[in-house]
């Protein structure tokens, strides 16, 4: 039970670590935050899929990415709860409860719904930071489309293929 648990937080911290650091490489890009985002690190919100250690260590890692590139506390705060939803969404979406136990549920369908919670929650949530937290102009459904578009850029685009490759060594990899 106590190796379980280290290795829980060892797979929360590394995911909080690298989304995090594909972030701020987003972020020298000019792409982590603004109107128009494409954070690579999005597409990581898959993992839930394969580990439960992934909805704390991606909530970290947005919550650290936003505080190191300057977010305002709202964005922090709610921006960081976005991610949060998107992985837990995705963890019920790719998991059914057998026995008492989360048991994943691999397969095409998997595949295409994990990335769909937090394209959901960020598309919703995060244009109304941009709109009244930092007053950008273009107004709530112009933000929607645009966090929108490079949600389905880093979640599907960048996750899928990910998750192909995950999948095939996924007891391998995710042992918790």
């Amino acid at each position: 039970m106590k190796n379980k648990n280290v290795l829980f937080i060892t797979y929360a911290a590394a995911i909080a670590a690298l989304y995090t650091v594909l972030t701020c490489w987003a972020g020298a890009l000019n792409l982590a935050s603004g109107v128009i985002q494409v954070r690579f690190s999005e597409a990581l919100t898959i993992l839930a899929a394969f580990t439960p250690a992934a909805i704390p260590g991606l909530y970290i890692g947005c919550l650290l990415s936003n505080i190191l590139t300057g977010c305002y506390m709202q964005d922090i705060i709610f921006g960081s709860l976005a991610t949060l939803i998107g992985a837990v969404g995705t963890y019920l979406l790719t998991h059914t409860r057998k026995d008492g136990k989360w048991k994943f549920i691999p397969g095409k369908r998997s595949m295409f719904l994990a990335p769909l919670p937090p394209v959901l929650s960020n598309t919703i949530i995060v244009p109304f930071i941009l709109a009244y937290v930092y007053g950008y102009e273009g107004g709530v459904p112009f933000f929607m489309a645009t966090v929108g578009i490079g949600e389905i850029l880093s979640c599907y685009v960048l996750g899928l293929p990910l998750y192909s490759a995950l999948l095939v060594r996924k007891d391998q990899i995710f042992k918790a």
